[in-house]
C-alpha cells in the first residue's frame, strides 16, 4: 500500500517508516521540512494546504494523520510552546482538511493518531484532540470510512533534544507511566491490518499505553510495606542508581487500561520501566542512540 503519513518527518513517522517499508508498503512522508533519514518517500506539503494536500493524496491507499502540536507545545514556553491559534490551525483545522482531502481522492482508510489528553477537554491541547474524534466519527459515518482511533500517551522519544535535554529528564517524564514511541508504531502497524482485513462500523477508540512490572494490586496498595518498598519489589538492584539521578521510587505511576485495544489489535506492549533502568544502567544519562 502507499501510506502517506502527515507529519512524515516527525518522531513517530521516522519509527513507523522502516517498519512500513519491511511489510512492503510505500510511506510517502508529507512534511513542512524534509526527514533526517531517506526513508520513503518524501513530499513536501502542509495539511493547511487544502490544494497542496489534495495533490499528495492523490494516489494514497491509506492515511496515516500524526501531524500536530502536542501537550509539551501548550505549556513550553516560545519558540517550542505554541498560542491556541496554532494548535487549533494544526490539530483542527488540519486534521478536517486530512479527512476531507481523503474522501475527495477515494481513500476508505485512515488512522487518527489522537491522544489520552482528551481527559483534560478544557486544556488546548486536549480540546483540539476532543475536536479531532469528532471529525473522525464524522467522516468515518458520512463517507462510510474505515477509521481507527488510537490514543496514546504521551510518546516523544528520549532523543528529541528539542524537549528533553537527557535520557534521564525523559525518564523523569517516563516514570510516572508512559509509553515507549516503538510500541505507538507498533499499534499503528496493527490498527492497518486491521482496517485491511475488517470493516469497521463505528470507528473504535483505542488507548495506547506501555507495559508495565506493577500490577493492579500493587498500584493499590503502593508503598503498603514502607516508602520506596513497591519499586523495591521488581527493581531493588538499580535503587541506588535510580537515586543517583534524581529519580524518586516512592513516586507512584499510573496506568491505563487496555482491554480493548488488546482485543481489536492484538496489541501487547512491550517497553517497561524495567527496560528503560537497564538502558540506564549501560548508556548512562545519555542514553541509548537514536535509530538510524
Amino acid at each position: 500500500m502507499r501510506i502517506v503519513l502527515t507529519g512524515g518527518s516527525g518522531d513517530l513517522a521516522s519509527v513507523l517508516t522502516p517498519r512500513l517499508e519491511a511489510r512492503g508498503h510505500t510511506p510517502v512522508r508529507l512534511d513542512i521540512v524534509p526527514p533526517r533519514d531517506r526513508r520513503g518517500v518524501y513530499v513536501a506539503g502542509s495539511v493547511l494546504d487544502r490544494a497542496g494536500l489534495a495533490c499528495r493524496l492523490a494516489e494514497a491507499d491509506c492515511v496515516v494523520h500524526i501531524a500536530a502540536w502536542h501537550g509539551v507545545h501548550e505549556t513550553a514556553e516560545p519558540p517550542l510552546g505554541k498560542d491556541i491559534y496554532a494548535f487549533w490551525d494544526l490539530n483542527v483545522t488540519g486534521t478536517f482538511n486530512v479527512f476531507e482531502a481523503a474522501t475527495r481522492a477515494g481513500i476508505a482508510r485512515l488512522i487518527y493518531v489522537s491522544s489520552t489528553s482528551v481527559r483534560n477537554r478544557h486544556g488546548v491541547y486536549g480540546h483540539t484532540k476532543v475536536v479531532g474524534e469528532e471529525v473522525a466519527h464524522s467522516y468515518a459515518g458520512r463517507h462510510a470510512m474505515n477509521v481507527v482511533v488510537l490514543r496514546p500517551r504521551g510518546f516523544i522519544p528520549h532523543w528529541n533534544r528539542t524537549v528533553y535535554d537527557s535520557f534521564v529528564d525523559w525518564l523523569k517524564w517516563f516514570w510516572r507511566g508512559a509509553v515507549h514511541i516503538d510500541d505507538v508504531a507498533r499499534a499503528v502497524v496493527q490498527s492497518l491490518d486491521l482496517l485491511a482485513t475488517t470493516r469497521l462500523e463505528t470507528p473504535p477508540v483505542l488507548t495506547v499505553d506501555g507495559a508495565y512490572e506493577y500490577t493492579d494490586e500493587d498500584l493499590a496498595n503502593w508503598d503498603a510495606q514502607g516508602p520506596g518498598s513497591s519499586f523495591r519489589r521488581y527493581y531493588a538492584a538499580y535503587e541506588a542508581l535510580v537515586r543517583r539521578w534524581g529519580l524518586v521510587p516512592e513516586d507512584k505511576p499510573f496506568k491505563y487500561d487496555l482491554m480493548e485495544t488488546r482485543r481489536r489489535l492484538g496489541y501487547q506492549p512491550r517497553y517497561s520501566l524495567m527496560d528503560a533502568l537497564r538502558e540506564l544502567e549501560r548508556y548512562g544519562p545519555v542514553g541509548p542512540p537514536p535509530p538510524d
